[in-house]
């Protein structure tokens, strides 16, 4: 079994006691998202767990806990988003170069391939057009050289949950825009070629768009793959059927809860209500069995 922790949520950024408390007790229970009151309990033994994939934007609060991981024989690796947003969009996330401390301070400790860089989403606004992007990812990729092999990116798939709240951006002057699809083949092509330059691969993340003509192969963020060539195991390579269609994640047990992130990112899908996902967090009780 691998455990997703999470994409419903930032557990290494805001739940790191809750999920060490019950790595030590060997379970979590999980609500059911569609039904809360349905819920199921998930072991976290390590001979039960193949791997722990950890989403998040800021590792800190879990990086001293890592050697009690190692200890227990736990088998993990990081999607660590690094984006450079103006406030407007991620109004709360920690600022570029601290999340690139980090994300260097975490590479020292696990080795580049067990840290990957997600640049995703890529929004398109008067503010973020395709030379920010290009400028922005730019300058990342070469404060990360060495820190990592892989880069994920993704373009914004506006759900209906976030619609309201990334128009109302206007008022704040960001617009979303539509890109033709000659300027995002120009924007991949350039983002495809910074990152080989700087010793990285660049992977698309549940993408409709087929970007293999332009350097960018179709990736899992939950990999069968890069599990077996880190940890020597095979996990199985079934795909994920709760994901999207064009998800290549295999099978995953995630434990995380959705609104109950309180960084706030204007276009986030786990978070149906900002002030909902705040009064969550501020009822976490780090003790419980489920988050």
């Amino acid at each position: 079994m691998i455990i997703s922790a999470s994409r419903r949520t930032d557990i290494p950024a805001f739940y790191a006691e809750w999920f060490l408390r019950r790595v030590r007790a060997g379970a979590c229970v999980v609500a059911n998202p569609l039904n809360p009151r349905a819920a199921s309990r998930v072991s976290l033994k390590p001979e039960d767990v193949d791997a722990i994939v950890f989403w998040t934007r800021n590792p800190r609060p879990l990086l001293s806990h890592l050697a009690e991981l190692d200890e227990r024989g736990f088998r993990y690796y990081f999607l660590f988003t690094v984006l450079d947003y103006p406030r407007t969009l991620d109004p709360s996330v920690p600022p570029a170069r601290a999340a690139v401390a980090a994300f260097r301070q975490l590479a020292r400790r696990l080795g580049p391939e067990r840290v990957v860089w997600r640049y995703d989403p890529i929004v398109f606004s008067n503010v973020t057009g395709a030379a920010f992007h290009r400028r922005a990812f730019e300058d990342l990729a070469a404060a990360l050289q060495g820190c990592t092999t892989r880069c994920v990116i993704s373009f914004l798939t506006i759900y209906r949950k976030m619609a309201a709240r990334l128009q109302a951006l206007a008022g704040q002057g960001l617009r979303l825009e539509t890109p033709a699809p000659a300027e995002i083949e120009a924007l991949v092509r350039a983002l495809a070629t910074t990152a080989a330059q700087r010793g990285m691969e660049l992977t698309a993340c549940a993408e409709e768009r087929d970007l293999a003509a332009l350097g960018v192969r179709r990736g899992k963020c939950v990999d069968d793959e890069l599990i077996r060539r880190q940890f020597g195991i095979r996990v199985a390579s079934r795909k994920d059927p709760s994901q999207r269609e064009r998800c290549r994640c295999v099978v995953s047990r995630d434990i995380g809860a959705y609104d109950t992130c309180v960084y706030g990112c204007r276009y986030c899908y786990a978070t149906n209500s900002f002030e909902r996902a705040r009064e969550n967090h501020a009822r976490h009780d780090p003790a419980a069995e489920s988050l």
